[in-house]
């Protein structure tokens, strides 16, 4: 069973004022919505902000969702669109950067120069196509439910894949047979 079959009665449930139900395509579905955040915007506390604000517009729009529809997709679409507004507003800017710089990074596996870099190479990145990147390679999006998420054509977004995961891997100093 796909997850859009799993979902479709948790989606007619909520259209029809279920608030359990909503809540468990939450639980589903928003850890998910907050990496991608945060490999978007690159700061955790912000992604987190952004990640409420995502649920809360995804409850009152709920009613225009296809029952058949990627749930983490459009949630992941809803969230970009508020990422583009928070960044180019600036309104946090400061706290944002104040926030990230706090922040503890870590994750296990990767040497800190090289998750520095990774970082680095990351924030480099146009945002589209960090956006698509965070989707993707990080978050296993297929291109086709990226391509739908941030609405954006499918053939960007395989080009955003290429070029970026390129970008990286040359911060990394890393070549493309795995050198």
């Amino acid at each position: 069973m796909t997850p859009a079959a799993l979902d479709a009665p948790l989606i007619r449930a909520a259209q029809g004022g279920s608030e359990q139900a909503f809540a468990r395509l939450v639980e589903a579905h928003q850890q998910a919505l907050r990496a991608f955040l945060r490999r978007a915007c690159g700061n955790w506390a912000l992604a987190d902000d952004l990640a409420q604000e995502t649920l809360l517009t995804a409850w009152t729009r709920i009613d225009r969702l296809d029952e058949d529809a990627n749930v983490r997709a459009w949630l992941c679409g809803i969230g970009y669109n508020k990422c583009l507004t928070e960044l180019r507003s600036g309104r946090r800017a400061r706290r944002r950067e104040a926030d990230y710089q706090s922040a503890d990074h870590r994750s296990p596996g990767a040497a800190p120069e090289d998750r520095m870099a990774l970082e680095r190479a990351m924030a480099d990145l146009p945002l589209e196509q960090r956006a698509v990147v965070a989707l993707c390679l990080a978050a296993e999006f297929s291109h086709a439910d990226a391509a739908q998420a941030l609405g954006l054509p499918l053939g960007t977004v395989k080009s955003h894949v290429t070029r970026g995961r390129a970008r990286l891997m040359d911060a990394l100093g890393v070549g493309d047979d795995g050198r």
